[in-house]
């Protein structure tokens, strides 16, 4: 087994993590923090793989189109982090009752670009005290934010809660910044650093600026 306090700095071993969404953010988000050591990983989606997502999300080819990407993702992910403990759900998150699986999660992290997923998940985190990572992205323009609660803004007080799905451009270079942001943010607050929380990270054609979201509440 790799020596990660040696190699990396930290030892992951003992936490774990949720992490809704095996698409083209949750490729990276998924393979940085298997890869880091995390001792458990539960990963949740409901889509298969189609031709067009393959730009991005690198963890399946064109032998894998049709089908579910959950499970796929957990066998390409065992192969590289045998150590880590990966649970595949299939499921549609569409309300916070349909989290119950996250519930022993260290952290969350969210990468689906669905609304009504981003707001069940961030209500959940609320309801249970869970930190949470967003992301999102369109084009070359894309930001991540950790939500701790009690502590930061939550989504819905920091504007990242939208009202309607919009069309999005899904830039390859883009969609690999902000996961593996994603999985930074995480491997921070999980090494017990919270110092990002409450500061939206934006990454727009090339540059990367930081606003803190003030609680309003």
């Amino acid at each position: 087994m790799i020596d990660r306090i040696r190699t990396q700095g930290f030892d992951l071993s003992d936490r774990r993590a949720a992490v809704i969404g095996c698409g083209g953010l949750g490729c990276s988000v998924l393979t940085h923090l298997s890869c880091a050591g995390i001792g458990e990983l539960v990963i949740c989606d409901r889509d298969t793989v189609s031709e067009s997502n393959l730009n991005r999300q690198f963890l399946y080819g064109y032998e894998d189109i049709g089908k579910k990407k959950v499970f796929l993702a957990k066998k390409r992910l065992s192969g590289t982090a045998p150590y880590t403990k990966i649970t595949a759900v299939e499921a549609d998150i569409v309300s916070p009752e349909d989290l119950t699986f996250a519930k022993e999660a260290d952290i969350i992290v969210l990468a689906a670009d669905n609304n009504a997923c981003r707001r069940a998940v961030s209500q959940f985190c609320k309801e249970n005290n869970i930190p949470l990572v967003n992301g999102g992205v369109n084009g070359f323009f894309g930001m991540a934010y950790l939500y701790i609660p009690g502590t930061s803004p939550d989504l819905e007080s920091a504007g990242l809660l939208g009202t309607e799905n919009r069309k999005t451009l899904s830039v390859s270079s883009t969609v690999g910044v902000i996961g593996s942001l994603e999985a930074h943010l995480a491997i921070k607050y999980l090494i017990g650093d919270a110092s990002c929380a409450g500061r939206l990270h934006i990454f727009d054609d090339g540059e990367i600026s930081v606003l803190n979201i003030k609680n309003t509440r």
